[in-house]
């Protein structure tokens, strides 16, 4: 009689067990856990390596410092208040603070099928790349102190907030604006802030009257190569599952780098008689940057067609940043990340669509036509760009007022390196 019991115990606790552990979802923790680490690469030592390169030899250790302190920095923060603000219930336009120092998450949090936990580092990794791609817009010219408080105040006042505009239940979520891995919440903050941080500072001593050179395009070209690598981790992660989603936007992400990187050189090749290896690096970004709002939404007929616009028009507008309107975004992030963004995020509205034949995509909502997307589409880029815009520069006046912006023209002279860290990079 006891046996007899025993296995109807068993047959009634088993099916709760098993729904218990289908709760979460082991191939989806294992994805996205390699897709947090990937992303973490794409800063440390990715973008770190392919600023470090790009700037002069005498300020190349500032820049990785600064890569890297901002690491450290929005980690911290993202505990603190960052991811609350982006993902707590709350209104439109911010989340609550209920989550402030990770309140309540436990070992049995889940987010969808996946720990807590491993939705906040991912979601972190990309609040740690954000506020680093602006260093490019500063490069060798800002004091380190105002580096560390700009992007502090930045994270919190820009970045949070508009990741819960879009991903985290917010007016941009509502209106059902397509941005699948950050074209808005990354590029588009990242690209404006770099703009308008170019703008208050001024260019760099010597800007359009003497060359100023990558010094180690080897070094360089090696952190091109992590941030491909890693961006697979950026988007195709960002499907927050290991499934048909995920592999077609690693499959779209790729083809569109390649695109960028081929467009941009051939451009090049023609245009002045030789491709260049910054040129090659350069469309790669460019067409990474352009294809990540849109990679979880178009095929690869329409990814081809995104990093091919990509590379022509992020070519023409880094050369008319800087050479026709003589601004100083050290290292072209707002006409690469900015207006890839921005560019992105339209073609996305028109290549989700199901009915365009060989260029069709995954489907726009239901009742949504391409001409609705594109006017949300339209609303969440304005919205951004402005948003952006305004608060960054408040941010940079607030620094200004408090530490300073901008080193002394000797102290920049001489170079950020000893100047900020009493050392070098290289010993010469």
């Amino acid at each position: 009689m006891s046996r007899h019991f025993a296995v109807l115990i068993s047959l009634l606790i088993l099916p709760m067990v098993a729904r218990a552990d289908d709760a979460l979802s082991g191939a989806n923790t294992g994805w996205i856990l390699t897709s947090t680490a990937l992303v973490l690469f794409m800063t440390l030592p990715g973008l770190a390596l392919f600023y470090g390169g790009l700037v002069r030899s005498k300020n190349v250790l500032s820049v990785l410092m600064q890569c890297f302190t901002i690491a450290c920095i929005a980690s911290i923060l993202w505990f603190v208040a960052g991811y609350s603000i982006a993902f707590s219930e709350g209104g439109a336009f911010s989340g609550g603070l209920s989550k402030m120092f990770l309140a309540g998450v436990t070992l049995d949090s889940l987010s969808g099928d996946i720990p807590e936990t491993v939705f906040i580092m991912f979601q972190m990794t990309f609040a740690i790349i954000t506020p680093a791609l602006i260093v490019g817009g500063f490069a060798e010219r800002m004091k380190f102190s105002a580096v560390v408080l700009f992007s502090a105040l930045w994270l919190l006042a820009v970045y949070a907030p508009i990741t819960h505009w879009v991903w985290g239940g917010g007016w941009l979520t509502e209106m059902g604006l397509l941005d699948f891995a950050g074209g808005t919440v990354v590029h588009i903050t990242a690209g404006v802030a770099a703009l308008v941080s170019a703008l208050v500072l001024g260019n760099r001593k010597g800007f359009g009257e003497t060359a100023m050179p990558p010094h180690n395009m080897t070094m360089t070209i090696t952190g091109a190569g992590m941030l491909w690598v890693g961006w697979f981790g950026f988007n195709a992660g960002s499907a927050l599952a290991a499934n048909g989603s995920a592999g077609m936007a690693m499959m779209v992400t790729h083809l569109s780098a390649s695109a960028g990187a081929f467009t941009w050189l051939c451009i090049e090749w023609v245009k002045y008689g030789k491709p260049s290896a910054l040129g090659a690096v350069t469309g790669m970004v460019a067409g990474l940057g352009t294809i990540t709002p849109a990679s979880g939404y178009v095929g690869p007929a329409g990814a081809l067609v995104i990093g091919i616009t990509a590379g022509i028009v992020c070519f023409y507008a880094t050369l008319t940043l800087k050479q026709k309107l003589k601004i100083d975004d050290s290292l072209d992030v707002f006409p690469v990340h900015g207006v890839g963004g921005i560019l992105g995020t339209f073609m996305a509205g028109i290549f989700a669509s199901s009915e365009l034949g060989l260029f069709s995509g995954q489907g726009l909502a239901e009742g949504m036509t391409i001409s609705k997307q594109l006017v949300v589409q339209l609303i969440g880029i304005g919205a951004t760009f402005a948003y952006t815009a305004v608060v960054t520069y408040i941010l940079l006046i607030v620094v200004r007022s408090l530490v300073g912006l901008r080193v002394a023209d000797d102290e920049e002279t001489q170079g950020l390196d000893v100047i900020s860290h009493n050392e070098s990079g290289y010993d010469l």
